[in-house]
């Protein structure tokens, strides 16, 4: 992989600009919900709307900050979580002049001699670089993610302003304590930036998933590829939202590929893919999958993940001890009775499709209604006794649990979640998880999980 980038793009004046473009937005939500506290006038449906509204002008890496708030669970009021999962993260797409500067900073100024084809106009555009489409001079097709200039200056503009939303909040609503949740939420976004991490995630889930044939990763070439610039086969497919409409085993058979795609590595590595978005997957003729996104990559020690199946199993026995064994694996603490009580509820749904064998749909009433009631219901037991304090690690896994029920609420699959599970762990060994972890992180050129 060439180095010609430099982190010299997290300029001091890009920063300052980001900062007083931010800035004036969050403060004056700030004002606003702290004056409505005051005079008693406070209603979290404006505000949530409002704050939206105010946020929609701002492009970038805030855009997808707000997006990673709004999927995971309890991090945010249920309002303001469905107004700001409706914000588009997709930045202004760099016009031709910038994209062959950004290309001769990353290849140098000869760039084009790779390139049978290099269309200046982006493929596909995000909060944080554009894809083109491109034809190599050997004939292959490849992606070339681009990362927009300045976009570090950006991130650390608005991860510093979202440490002043999250403050905000926490005045006024005790129950979930999010600040190792922003702890999280900025290192992902921090490793998002660096494309050379995420070409080693691309070869560490090609590795975990070369025996599973329902998924794919595109294979990235690391000659043309840089910290800002990453170069991949490029996938055909048609986005999963097609396939809503389509019968019944085609749509069991796509919901059976992503259960794969996100659980085999877990279970299996103790590794998850963090962002189940809707536009990180396409679905091939053969109603295969293409995995394509690898910036937001948890890899986990083993004992985290004996924890989950540890958690399932106290449910399944009402085992009080297994229970708080497993939460404290996890990095929970100060775990009282009553609020092992609320933490067994919120857990109890979550795992409610694996622990009944037969052929169902993930939410059986259809709706998104029940979960809501259960976050709401959850969300108020946790002020009641005093909040909790998410750890870290557990952030990203529960985004992945709750993003996936969503894909698999869109296709209405019907499947033995059960019998998927039982499959998954039977005969699970931390020791040989973590044989399996450390040789794949080998291949892949990544550090061991701490």
């Amino acid at each position: 992989m060439t180095s010609r980038s430099s982190p010299s793009e997290n300029r001091f004046s890009g920063r300052v600009k980001r900062y007083a473009q931010v800035g004036t937005t969050v403060a004056g939500q700030a004002a606003r919900l702290a004056g409505a506290r005051l005079v008693g006038g406070f209603d979290r449906g404006t505000h949530a709307a409002e704050l939206k509204a105010a946020l929609g002008g701002l492009k970038g890496p805030l855009m997808k900050v707000a997006q990673m708030m709004a999927t995971i669970p309890d991090a945010l009021p249920a309002e303001y979580a469905a107004e700001l999962a409706q914000l588009q993260s997709n930045a202004p797409p760099m016009g031709k002049p910038f994209v062959r500067r950004r290309m001769a900073m990353e290849l140098g100024p000869d760039w084009q001699r790779h390139f049978a084809e290099f269309p200046l106009e982006a493929a596909a555009a995000a909060s944080l670089g554009q894809v083109h489409r491109a034809r190599l001079v050997d004939g292959r097709e490849v992606a070339c993610k681009l990362q927009y200039p300045d976009i570090e200056s950006a991130v650390e503009a608005d991860l510093a302003q979202l440490a002043v939303i999250l403050s905000i909040w926490r005045r006024f609503d005790t129950a979930i304590d999010t600040s190792r949740i922003q702890e999280e939420i900025a290192a992902r976004l921090r490793e998002e930036l660096d494309y050379g991490l995420e070409a080693r995630h691309m070869r560490l889930y090609a590795h975990m998933l070369a025996g599973e044939p329902r998924v794919h990763v595109p294979e990235p070439v690391p000659e043309l590829s840089t910290r800002r610039l990453l170069t991949m086969s490029w996938l055909e497919g048609r986005p999963l939202l097609v396939y809503q409409t389509a019968d019944q085993e085609t749509r069991n058979r796509l919901a059976l590929a992503m259960f794969h795609a996100w659980y085999v590595p877990f279970y299996g590595h103790g590794v998850i893919h963090g962002d189940p978005h809707l536009g990180n997957y396409t679905v091939r003729p053969d109603l295969t999958i293409n995995l394509l996104d690898f910036g937001c990559v948890r890899i986990f020690p083993p004992r985290f993940v004996k924890g989950v199946i540890d958690l399932y199993w106290a449910l399944v026995r009402n085992d009080r001890d297994l229970a708080v064994q497993a939460y404290e694996s996890w990095g929970f603490r100060g775990l009282t009775n009553d609020l092992i009580a609320v933490m067994n509820e919120w857990a109890a749904f979550l795992y409610g499709p694996l622990m009944e064998n037969r052929t169902r749909k993930i939410n059986e009433t259809n709706s998104g209604e029940a979960g809501r009631r259960v976050v709401e219901r959850v969300h108020q037991r946790l002020r009641e006794v005093g909040g909790v304090v998410v750890p870290r690690e557990f952030v990203f896994m529960d985004r992945a649990a709750i993003g996936l029920g969503s894909v698999f609420l869109h296709l209405a699959a019907e499947v033995n979640w059960y019998r998927l599970f039982m499959e998954l762990i039977d005969g699970f060994d931390v020791d040989a998880v973590a044989a399996r972890q450390a040789r794949a992180l080998e291949v892949a050129g990544l550090s061991p999980s701490p």
